[in-house]
């Protein structure tokens, strides 16, 4: 009998072993990177809902570059420049893509403030205003006597004032509602509305949910000194690790990077995380956005950001009034974590 309760007693302890050592793997794989060290939990907004011009952050995590530069991150669908900025200065994310002339806007209004730039995601911006033929839209003018639809912290919106005193248009003649950024496509198929804020980039997916030919505004063809979207972090954040930004910023460049030369590749991963994903419109977008990455002179990487044409964008928006005097680059952009060109 002591012979069979050792016997018992060693294979219960050996099976609680079994499970202990199992239970460690599991808890290694998730929380340690590619040296052995512990993962920082990061939470990552994307820039508005989850379409394939964010799909770079998913190939950037499914691909184990996040991985590999010691984060474990969790991607959540952000609300536009508005609503990223006010989830990272409140701490609810570490970082996420804003539009830098939103971000201008919000800063110089005194909407927003503790967040700085990075990075360059994009170095025009894809803001544009968004319709299907039939609605009698094909110049800035005919959105005079129109129903527009957006998230209130967007930059189409918030920089429409600017983009409609340019353009001649009188903007009292303009109705805008209040849309969410995963329904706004919808809002616009239904018929309620007769443009939406929207990204060029978007032109595939709006095409697929509204079965009909899109029609763009963009706004870079009025103002084509400003740059699209910037990865923000906290001021805090970037005060107190900035190696840490530097990491991360550069992770996310690489899954951008990648995400450009394989658009196809990069869509199906965002369809495995995203159910509502349609591939071939995401892939669509990625390579329209190609265009507004790469930059402007040869040689230099992706994500650098200029301090000239940063001033030269604060002027324009100065001299059209949307901004006060006396802003500099410097207020809304750290450049010593961007990329170097």
């Amino acid at each position: 009998m002591n012979r069979l309760a050792r016997t018992v007693a060693a294979m219960a302890l050996a099976t609680v072993l079994a499970l202990v050592s199992g239970c460690g793997g599991s808890d290694s794989d998730t929380a340690a990177g590619g040296d052995g060290t512990a993962l920082e939990k990061v939470t990552y907004l994307t820039s508005f809902g989850n379409f394939g011009r964010d799909a770079y952050a998913w190939v950037a995590k499914d691909k184990g570059f996040f991985k590999e530069a010691g984060f474990d991150v969790e991607i959540k669908p952000g609300q536009g420049t508005g609503g990223v900025i006010a989830a990272v200065v409140g701490g609810q994310a570490q970082f996420g893509p804003i539009d830098l002339t939103g971000g201008l806007l919000q800063m110089g209004s005194g909407q927003a403030k503790d967040f700085v730039a990075v990075a360059a995601i994009q170095q025009r911006t894809m803001a544009a205003i968004a319709t299907t033929e039939g609605k009698g839209i094909a110049a800035p003018k005919d959105l005079e006597g129109k129903r527009l639809a957006d998230t209130p912290g967007s930059v189409v919106r918030n920089l429409f004032p600017t983009y409609a005193r340019l353009t001649g248009m009188d903007v009292g003649k303009v109705t805008w509602v209040n849309g969410d950024a995963q329904t706004l496509m919808g809002t616009l198929a239904s018929g309620s509305v007769d443009g939406i804020g929207q990204f060029v980039v978007g032109k595939p997916t709006i095409e697929a949910v509204t079965k009909k030919k899109a029609v763009l505004l963009p706004y870079s063809d009025v103002i084509p000194d400003l740059y699209g979207n910037v990865l923000i972090t906290s001021t805090k954040i970037a005060e107190q690790k900035p190696e840490t930004v530097k990491r991360f910023a550069a992770a996310l460049l690489k899954g951008l990077e990648y995400s450009l030369a394989n658009s196809k590749e990069a869509a199906e991963i965002l369809k495995r995380n995203v159910d509502a994903t349609n591939p071939a419109a995401a892939a669509a977008e990625l390579d329209l956005m190609a265009a507004y990455v790469a930059p402007g002179s040869s040689g230099s990487a992706i994500g650098t950001l200029d301090s000239g044409r940063v001033a030269k964008s604060i002027a324009i928006l100065q001299g059209a009034g949307a901004l006060p005097q006396g802003m500099t680059p410097e207020q809304i952009i750290d450049f010593d974590l961007v990329p170097k060109a």
